[in-house]
């Protein structure tokens, strides 16, 4: 190679702001919500709440909204998958012999979010409206009472290894307590979010080929553990 060197238009790879949310505290909205079975467990649900990060300027370069559809444009912030609890929903018997009822503890995390979302009117109109709790998630998903509602929120996450060997997180929010929730309207104050930090809200990935949720306990937590407020 001959010729002095260039030090104008040098490329270089990685860096930049990540598609994808990542742990930590973050401002969200809400694009929809699923209950996604979940194979490890009989009838066993996650509930994933799709949410997106702030508006990060003309320069970031989100998702696609719909990648067979280009018209409907990209993603102005992150975007992620957060599970609304570490453990999936279930019924099951804690040690104690507590009963744990899979729809009891999804319509406690509803209630939940309805505060937070100051929409707990349009979970009591749902009163007596539905069968099955996938009627009542299909309902609040095609009603989207959430649409454009900012929430202070606390992203935990599991680390794992993804496809292309490099680390990445499932989210999820932990659970509630007397110290701090995990989301809150944006406008509340004072505010109650947990601050975030490593030690309490990530789960470092173990020293084998365990990478992902799926290859946890999957036994419903008991009402304690689960941490819902009533």
């Amino acid at each position: 190679m001959s010729g002095k060197l260039s030090t104008k238009d040098i490329k270089v790879g990685g860096g930049g702001t990540p598609k994808t949310l990542q742990p930590g505290n973050e401002v969200c909205t809400i694009n929809s919500v699923e209950l996604r079975p979940f194979k490890f467990k009989k009838d066993g649900y996650e509930f994933i709440i799709n949410m997106e990060g702030p508006d990060l300027g003309s320069s970031f370069d989100g998702f696609s909204i719909d990648r067979n559809n280009a018209s409907l444009g990209k993603h102005k912030g992150q975007v992620g998958t957060v599970k609304a609890s570490q453990w999936a929903f279930a019924d099951s018997t804690t040690k104690t012999g507590i009963l744990i009822y899979r729809d009891q503890e999804i319509l406690k995390f509803m209630k939940n979010l309805c505060v937070a979302l100051d929409k707990v009117s349009w979970l009591s109109a749902q009163d007596d409206k539905h069968d099955t709790i996938e009627s009542l998630i299909n309902a609040f998903n095609k009603e989207a009472p959430f649409k454009d509602i900012k929430l202070n929120c606390c992203l935990a996450g599991k680390e794992y290894i993804n496809k292309g060997g490099y680390p990445n997180f499932e989210l999820f929010f932990p659970k509630f307590s007397k110290i701090g929730v995990p989301f809150e309207n944006e406008k509340a104050t004072p505010s109650k979010v947990f601050i975030f930090n490593n030690s309490e809200h990530i789960i470092k990935k173990k020293i084998d080929n365990v990478s992902s949720f799926g290859d946890d306990s999957v036994d419903a937590p008991s009402v304690d553990d689960a941490g819902f407020q009533l």
